[in-house]
């Protein structure tokens, strides 16, 4: 077992298995299938249903920091096995709330607290330091394990209702959660694997896994605060659009079943997103494709406005999907060559505890817009607006400050944007050895 778990690409495939119960799918993208019912059976505004959502994902943005922290110290499997533990029991423990909406939103609350340690976080980390030349395209299939789950997760909830009702479902996420998860983060928090491909380069550099910024300097790094405030604004837009989706197809006339069928067509796209942008980050200069992926929603948003039908619906849903399919993906490629790797774990946790946060207050937003204007179309405007801010934002990156170690020479555009100033036979940056 040993021998063949020394193939990072192990660590790839565990990833897949594990994020497929991940934060999202068991959280966020069951939300839409369960909001329905649980506000129907306790008569409750979708505003007060939402803000349970939003304490669990921004319990979640408050723990990752800490999270990541404690398994930059400590390590994986010492972190995120008990953590599942706890997601797993609170997320089943949902089925025995009374009609108490303090009570439903303390149980997400925890759920959220506990989450944090089966966020991509724990899976990302594994893999980007196993992996530098084809980091891109590792992260990228790691992370098309979320959309896996957005594709399944909700159609096994919309099965367990019609069997035996939302507390049911609620109750068969706990269980699926602790079966896969588990075993996923036993492989990828192993310690029986090589160092990261491509490690020695040309046979001229060797990378210290240490290289990058401290966090504090990461912290009063510019570059920080452009990857937060842009993945604040998508997390909100794709975020809130996504827990809602649901309901607001159901109020545009299409069935229950029908729109959960559209809500499915989000993981699709979260699976093509995460392998597009993969592939092409490992080959495009990344801020580039981050701008591309940010304006998709942009489309889709106008698209969804525009919907009355299940296929237009789909269309404009799959777009939405394309833009949350690659931020994960992005948040752990752009941090891995902009601040480097020696606090990623916890700097890692500060961008995802950002991009929750924004994940919790969509939701939250579009909720709260809809019981004061009784539909979606003022947010939907605000969001499109914001997400073209994002893809402006990314711009300012800058040239990388810690290229690919295979970045020499005539593949030197690669790691630059044109006219970066970044010119030579080879670039040397601290992932040289003195």
């Amino acid at each position: 077992m040993t021998t063949v778990l020394k193939n990072p690409w192990w660590v790839v495939f565990a990833s897949v298995v594990g994020l497929l119960v991940g934060n999202g799918p068991i959280m966020q993208f069951t939300f839409g299938v369960l909001l329905t019912p649980v506000s129907r059976e306790f008569g409750w505004s979708r505003g007060t249903v939402s803000s349970a959502l939003v304490a669990g994902l921004w319990t979640t943005g408050i723990a990752t920091p800490v999270i990541g922290r404690l398994v930059d110290r400590f390590g994986i499997r010492v972190v995120a096995m008990p953590a599942i533990v706890v997601f797993s029991l609170a997320t089943a423990s949902v089925s025995l709330i009374p009609a108490s909406p303090a009570a439903f939103t303390a149980l997400y609350a925890l759920m959220g607290l506990a989450a944090a340690g089966q966020t991509p976080l724990v899976y990302a980390k594994a893999i980007s330091t196993r992996f530098d030349e084809k980091r891109g395209l590792a992260l990228g299939v790691a992370m098309a394990g979320v959309g896996l789950g957005a594709a399944l997760v909700p159609q096994f909830t919309q099965a367990l209702i019609r069997f035996g009702g939302w507390r049911a479902a609620y109750v068969g996420l706990g269980i699926l959660t602790l079966l896969l998860a588990l075993p996923a983060v036993a492989v990828v928090g192993g310690r029986t694997l090589p160092p990261p491909t491509g490690a020695r380069g040309h046979g001229t550099v060797e990378p210290r896994r240490t290289h990058g910024l401290t966090v504090r300097e990461a912290l009063r790094a510019r570059t920080f605060w452009l990857l937060a405030i842009s993945f604040f604004i998508v997390a909100a837009a794709c975020g809130g659009t996504v827990a809602h989706l649901v309901p607001f197809l159901i109020d545009r006339g299409i069935t229950p079943t029908a729109a959960t069928d559209v809500l499915t067509t989000i993981g699709i796209a979260l699976i093509g997103g995460r392998l597009l942008a993969g592939y092409l980050l490992d080959r495009i200069f990344a801020p580039y494709i981050a701008m591309a992926f940010f304006l998709a929603p942009v489309l889709g948003i106008a698209s969804l406005l525009a919907a009355s039908r299940p296929i237009s619906a789909a269309i404009g849903t799959v777009l939405v999907g394309l833009g949350l399919g690659a931020e994960v993906d992005l948040i752990a490629f752009l941090l891995s060559r902009y601040l480097g790797m020696r606090s990623f774990g916890e700097i890692y946790g500060y961008l995802f505890g950002v991009f929750m946060l924004g994940t919790g207050l969509g939701p939250f937003a579009m909720g709260v817009s809809f019981d004061y204007t009784g539909s979606y179309e003022l947010i939907f405007v605000c969001f499109g607006v914001a997400l073209i801010l994002a893809s402006i934002l990314m711009l300012r990156l800058g040239p990388y400050a810690f290229p690919s170690i295979h970045v020499t020479g005539s593949n030197i555009a690669a790691a630059a944007p044109p006219n970066s100033g970044l010119s030579g036979a080879k670039i040397k940056t601290s992932l040289d050895e003195p």
